[in-house]
């Protein structure tokens, strides 16, 4: 069983985060996705399973800080299989999967030692519904058929956001959207997020996909919404469980779960609207 991560300390701007090893992490991992769209899809895939792998694994280490101790095992082999079934069969058949692997997941922890078993039970359903299942949906995404540009939407509107927001809180953030969850977010950085996912919705929902300006202007406006929830819901997730960070395997950003929050919302809403809304498929 994994133990829980532990977060990184130091902080050096006013921004709440070591901002030269943040850019280069993040630049590191935007060229890492980047390359394997442009080389071979496939390589993205294994790189969602990889990083879905590593989030079930920093929550899992998360929860030990409150002596909950999920199914580690059986929810990794059913958030591969999730993936995988996705990936070759469609949506249908991951969510298939999970509706097999949640109740078999229980199951076996009532043959771990120690602990609730209720409790650890259902703990583990939630992280592999949240991480597992919303990660299927970057999968989805990918197998459409410009699931390469797809992806990049996927990637670069929640960047786009965050990066508005931040940049517009840190300069004129005054007035906190919800101060006792997220001190740090206010309405004038969400005005930056708005700002931000815009011009990445321009770049890659019009002339990327090359879907109609005014699909542009709805998902820029949607994903703000969708990023910040997920933002929100981590935080009050890392509250209840008493730690800073999920991890801290990326300098200056974390862990793996503190730099796919936002995206993880946002993988559902985006592919609902591009297939439902607008026919991509």
């Amino acid at each position: 069983m994994p133990h829980p991560p532990r977060p990184p300390q130091e902080v050096t701007s006013r921004a709440g985060r070591n901002v030269p090893a943040a850019v280069a992490t993040g630049l590191g991992l935007l060229s890492v996705v980047g390359l394997s769209l442009a080389y071979k899809i496939e390589i993205f895939v294994a790189l969602a399973i990889a990083f879905m792998v590593a989030g079930l694994w920093e929550i899992a280490g998360a929860f030990l800080a409150r002596n909950i101790r999920i199914p580690f095992i059986p929810l990794i082999i059913a958030g591969v299989g999730m993936m995988l079934a996705t990936w070759f069969w469609g949506l249908e058949s991951g969510l298939i999967v999970f509706v097999v692997a949640a109740p078999l997941s229980m199951l076996w922890r009532t043959y771990m030692p120690k602990g609730n078993a209720l409790t650890d039970g259902v703990a583990g359903v939630f992280a592999l519904a949240w991480i597992g299942i919303f990660s299927m949906f970057a999968l989805a995404l990918a197998a459409l058929e410009h699931g390469a540009f797809a992806v990049v939407a996927l990637v670069l509107l929640p960047v786009a956001s965050d990066t508005g927001g931040w940049l517009a809180g840190i300069t004129f953030g005054k007035h906190p959207i919800a101060p006792s969850i997220s001190p740090k977010k206010s309405w004038e950085g969400y005005v930056g997020s708005t700002l931000g996912a815009l011009l990445a919705a321009f770049l890659t929902v019009w002339l990327g996909l090359g879907l109609p300006w005014y699909a542009a202007v709805i998902i820029g406006l949607t994903i703000p919404i969708f990023a910040t929830a997920g933002d929100f819901s981590e935080s009050l997730l890392k509250r209840d469980l008493g730690v800073k960070d999920m991890g801290s395997i990326f300098p200056g950003h974390g862990g793996v779960l503190d730099r796919v929050d936002s995206l993880l919302f946002c993988a559902p809403i985006l592919y609902v609207v591009l297939t439902y809304g607008f026919g991509l498929n």
